[in-house]
């Protein structure tokens, strides 16, 4: 049984004080929740998955999805959602984070945005005010912010980048603009890093070689990843990611030319090829039957495309003949193409 994963009390009890000082009824929103005051006022420790439910209320009742977050205004629903959705097919990390900038500049309410910069053997992702707004505006909005909103804000956008590429993200330091007496006793926690105060921005300081690893999360795991929301972005969940998952990123979905090979895949991930092969036989697995799996799922995808001829999946598969397509589908399925699309397994899949 894995162990119950938690937050700092402090967490909530910031969070808290954000919405009483909006003046929300505390009160009522523990009870909705299911959330005994008890435990905030006697647990040093607070259950992270509580804490995300307790997030997740919020943001409805204040209909502010950056809620306690940098941003300058309120931040309508549904706006993350289509973010991720913008940048999910983003090769690398840096490429996602300019993206996420671009993103911003279209955003109803936000008037902040973070920015990336590579300095030498460092990337930095720090905050600035949107382009129409001028150097004096964007210093008056974050100096306005609260201590507090500032470390959030860095923490959930340090969790966000390390659950695109399926780890942590290992930072050099934390620079915050504000003093060490303003800061929340927690800052420590939530980075694990060096922390500099009376700085000139908020950042957050990385090794610049993470700006090239590759974003492995695909349409299916941001799936499972907004239903939870913002848990993920409140904790590190350090086994979110796995080799696997990497290698079906890296392949992709297009079989229509040749997929990278084993040895492409494995200096990407920046390790030998004995090494890809070792930890891939670790969780149970090999090269040759994920690019299998890969195969067999896209197949499937493309087949619920209402756009697309049985042909044309065939083709998309890099299969020349129509009829070897039917039998490699018939064998990982039990069903021909045509039978495929009149099953319950298809109807069911078109709900998805």
């Amino acid at each position: 049984m894995k162990p119950t994963i938690t937050v700092p009390t402090g967490y909530v009890k910031q969070l808290l004080d954000q919405v009483a000082e909006q003046n929300y009824d505390v009160k009522e929103l523990l009870e909705f929740v299911g959330i005994d005051a008890t435990e905030i006022e006697h647990q040093t420790e607070f259950p992270a998955h509580k804490f995300g439910l307790l997030y997740q209320h919020v943001m409805y009742i204040t209909q502010d999805e950056y809620f306690g977050m940098l941003s300058g205004g309120k931040v309508p629903a549904g706006t993350f959602r289509m973010m991720c959705h913008a940048i999910i097919q983003c090769k690398t990390m840096g490429h996602a984070i300019r993206r996420v900038s671009d993103f911003h500049e279209i955003v109803r309410g936000t008037k902040i945005k973070p920015r990336l910069m590579k300095q030498g053997k460092l990337g930095i992702v720090s905050f600035t005010g949107l382009d129409s707004l001028d150097k004096a505006e964007t210093q008056a909005l974050i100096a306005a912010e609260q201590p507090s909103q500032i470390c959030t804000s860095l923490s959930m956008w340090h969790h966000f980048i390390s659950w695109l590429i399926g780890e942590r993200v290992e930072l050099k330091t934390v620079n915050f603009t504000f003093s060490e007496a303003q800061a929340e006793p927690s800052c420590h926690t939530r980075f694990q890093s060096d922390i500099n105060y009376n700085q000139q921005q908020n950042a957050i300081i990385f090794p610049a070689h993470y700006l090239d690893y590759p974003v492995i999360q695909t349409e299916q795991t941001l799936h499972g990843f907004l239903k939870t929301a913002p848990y993920q972005l409140l904790v590190m969940v350090d086994d979110s990611g796995s080799l696997k998952a990497q290698v079906v990123a890296l392949i992709g979905r297009d079989f229509s030319m040749n997929p990278p090979s084993a040895e492409k895949v494995a200096h990407t991930l920046n390790m030998s090829l004995s090494t890809l092969r070792r930890r891939l036989l670790e969780e149970n697995t090999t090269f040759q039957k994920i690019k299998d799996e890969c195969r067999k799922n896209s197949a499937i995808k493309y087949m619920g495309s209402p756009q697309l001829s049985i042909n044309d999946v065939a083709e998309l598969m890099g299969f020349v003949e129509p009829s070897a397509f039917f039998r490699s589908f018939k064998r990982w399925t039990g069903m021909t193409p045509g039978e495929y699309l009149q099953s319950a397994d298809y109807a069911e899949h078109l709900k998805k």
